[in-house]
C-alpha cells in the first residue's frame, strides 16, 4: 500500500504546519495524525506514521509515541462501529466492566477485536471526561451515557439499521 495524501490534502498539511514557528513542526504531530487517521482507513500504521515523520521532519519514534500514547489513535483497523468504553475509576465503580463483558457477550468480541463481519470494534480507554455520566462510551463522535444492558442492545440494533 502507498501511502501518500492528495495534493489538497498535502496543502492543509501545510497550512497545519504553518499555525507554528519555524523549527516547531512537531507541534503539528497530533493534527497531521487526525488527518492521516482520517484519510487512511480510521487506523495509522507503520507505513503511515513514518509517512506523518517525513512530512514533519522529525523521527519515526516521535511519531509512534504519540500515536501509541493516545487511545484517539487506533494502530490496526477498526470496524464500522466503533465502542469506546471508559474503565477509569467512576465508569468501573458504576458498572464498565458489566458493559464490556455484555459487549462481548452479544457480539462475541473482547476488548482491542472487531467482529467477523468488520461492523463492531471494543476498545477500552482511559477517562473520557464525562465521569458523571458513567458508565459511558464513545462512540464516532458521541458520547453514550448512563448505559446499561438495554442500551448497549439498542445501540448495536441502531448501528446495523444504519449500516444498511
Amino acid at each position: 500500500m502507498n501511502v501518500e495524501f492528495s495534493k489538497e490534502k498535502l496543502a492543509e498539511v501545510k497550512q497545519i504546519i504553518e499555525r507554528y514557528p519555524e523549527g516547531k513542526q512537531k507541534s503539528a504531530l497530533l493534527p497531521v495524525l487526525h488527518l492521516a487517521q482520517h484519510e487512511f482507513g480510521g487506523w495509522l500504521s507503520e507505513e503511515t506514521m513514518n509517512y506523518v515523520a517525513s512530512l514533519l521532519n522529525i523521527t519515526d519514534i516521535e511519531v509512534y509515541e504519540v500515536a501509541t500514547f493516545y487511545s484517539m489513535f487506533n494502530l490496526k483497523p477498526v470496524g464500522k462501529y466503533l465502542f469506546e468504553v471508559c474503565q477509569t475509576g467512576p465508569c468501573m465503580l458504576n458498572g464498565s466492566d458489566d458493559i464490556i463483558n455484555y459487549v462481548h457477550e452479544k457480539l462475541g468480541i473482547k476488548p482491542g477485536e472487531t467482529t467477523e463481519d468488520g461492523m463492531f470494534t471494543l476498545k477500552t480507554v482511559e477517562c473520557l471526561g464525562a465521569c458523571g455520566y458513567a458508565p459511558m462510551m464513545q462512540l464516532g463522535e458521541n458520547y453514550k451515557e448512563h448505559l446499561t444492558k438495554e442500551k448497549i442492545d439498542k445501540i448495536i440494533s441502531e448501528s446495523r439499521a444504519n449500516a444498511k
